[in-house]
């Protein structure tokens, strides 16, 4: 079934929005009056379907012109063979996000410039402010802890006993051997790390945990995985079924104990040392006030909601806008922002979104733009560190502004702007 707003676009009776795009006579000096006719015609026929689109269509962007239709998107100016294929489907042009730069921050000895793309009023002036008391304190520190990727696809066998003895085998030594040899022939940029492996009846859940240099890396480490399940099978356990690749005890892109407790992706404590006149003078209020908010509100609050990581005021607000701005994978901020003092990534400087030159840029702005020949997995590991400093700014300003109660008055200020 066609999405809803595609079914629209190609409904029998020709659109106003049809007749507008019939009127450029040519993009990149390229004629594509009559091809583009021609398309809206074999699409609303059924003839073409809107995924083969980009097959038949001269260019990525007649493509997106002929999907258009009742979409008030703006659509030039835009290279989109940089999306077919590798970001999104049925294009039909792009959504602007406005982009916001709260400033400099100071981390671990180094200046960086962070980009936040959001649509929240205050949230950047927020994050500036943030920046400025951790600024004047002389920074915030940072230490990376953990770093690997996880995927858990469950395995099935005809009996416990052989779950049991398929979970044993994985656990050892042997086991092991075989899983990390699989792992690297199958990709050079995948490192197996670790493999845990939990039984419920005839089945097992084995999490695997692997390096991914630079990348987020969900793809190679599926990859690998599957390639390790082979080799499972060659040695020993022709009888396992697989019933899916991704079991869920990875818990990809949804709350979970096991990634609050254990971390997926790359794990992250930011520090900094606030002296109380940069809290009375930058953030207007005081010590005691800022501890007894961070208490009544980050611990003994989220636990009364029973929250799972949610141990923060916005965390997500922040990780949300610089993945947008970096071209992350922005399902990804459900375990981004599980942190009380730690922040559990998953992020990449190559791959996916971050091959879009606007994001791309950001990137660069961060100084951690694709990856290091000699230092693979460095510019990943450091932007996660960029995240977690630019989070813990946020959470200084945005509990500071609970504890003056000056939140209202400034989002009110920030966020009520008439036109």
């Amino acid at each position: 079934m066609e999405p809803p707003i595609l079914q629209a676009a190609v409904c029998p009776e020709p659109t106003a929005h049809h007749a507008d795009i019939l009127h450029h006579k040519s993009i990149d000096g390229q004629n594509i009056h009559d091809s583009i006719s021609t398309l809206i015609t074999d699409v609303q026929s059924g003839s073409l379907k809107l995924k083969d689109l980009d097959k038949h269509a001269h260019s990525p962007l007649e493509a997106v012109m002929v999907r258009r239709a009742l979409a008030d998107l703006p659509f030039a100016n835009y290279d989109y063979k940089d999306a077919v294929g590798r970001c999104c489907e049925n294009i039909i042009g792009y959504m602007p996000i406005p982009l916001g730069i709260p400033g400099q921050i100071l981390i671990d000895g180094a200046q960086y410039t962070i980009p936040m793309a959001t649509t929240e009023g205050a949230l950047v002036a927020s994050v500036s402010r943030g920046f400025k008391a951790i600024n004047s304190s002389g920074g915030a520190t940072t230490v990376l802890y953990s770093d690997g990727m996880t995927r858990a696809p469950c395995l099935h066998f005809p009996s416990i006993c052989r779950a049991h003895e398929a979970k044993m085998r994985m656990e050892s030594q042997v086991g092991m051997d075989v899983l990390r040899s699989a792992f690297q022939d199958s990709s050079e940029h995948c490192g197996l790390l670790n493999v845990s492996v939990s039984l419920v009846g005839n089945c097992i859940y084995p999490r695997f945990v692997a390096s991914t240099g630079d990348a987020m890396g969900m793809n190679i480490v599926t990859k690998s995985v599957r390639h390790s399940i082979s080799a499972m099978e060659k040695h020993g356990f022709d009888d396992l079924r697989l019933i899916t690749m991704s079991g869920n005890v990875r818990a990809d892109k949804k709350p979970a104990a096991i990634n609050w407790i254990e971390g997926r992706g790359k794990s992250v404590v930011a520090q900094c040392c606030l002296p109380p006149n940069i809290i009375e003078e930058v953030l207007r209020t005081s010590v005691s006030r800022l501890i007894e908010l961070n208490v009544a509100k980050n611990h003994i609050g989220s636990e009364m909601a029973g929250a799972l990581g949610g141990y923060n005021a916005h965390a997500s607000n922040i990780v949300s806008a610089i993945f947008l701005a970096t071209g992350q994978d922005i399902a990804q901020n459900v375990v981004s922002s599980q942190c009380i003092t730690t922040m559990e990534k998953s992020v990449g400087t190559i791959g996916g979104g971050t091959n879009l030159k606007p994001q791309a840029s950001m990137l660069d702005i961060l100084g951690v733009r694709g990856s290091q020949p000699d230092k693979s997995g460095h510019n990943a590991q450091q932007f996660a560190r960029i995240v977690a400093a630019a989070v813990l700014a946020g959470e200084l300003s945005l509990c500071s502004a609970l504890a003056s109660d000056d939140l209202v008055q400034s989002h009110m200020r920030l966020n009520r702007q008439k036109n």
